[in-house]
């Protein structure tokens, strides 16, 4: 018995802090996380063309 009264209160810990925390906070926080993850993301893209483009056009040419 003393388990199950353990688990209800462990349960009724859980709801009150899963009801505490508003929908918008968590929704906000994975969108921040989403914008930090895009914009490293867009820099990676924007060096590997730059990348790219000099290989291209002759960057890594050995002079004679």
């Amino acid at each position: 018995m003393r388990n199950f009264t353990q688990f209800l209160y462990s349960l009724g810990i859980a709801l009150f802090l899963l009801v505490g925390m508003t929908s918008c906070e968590a929704i906000g926080s994975i969108f921040k996380a989403g914008a930090y993850t895009g914009g490293i993301l867009v820099i990676v893209v924007i060096v590997l063309i730059i990348w790219g483009v000099s290989r291209l056009f002759g960057g890594g040419r050995k002079s004679d």
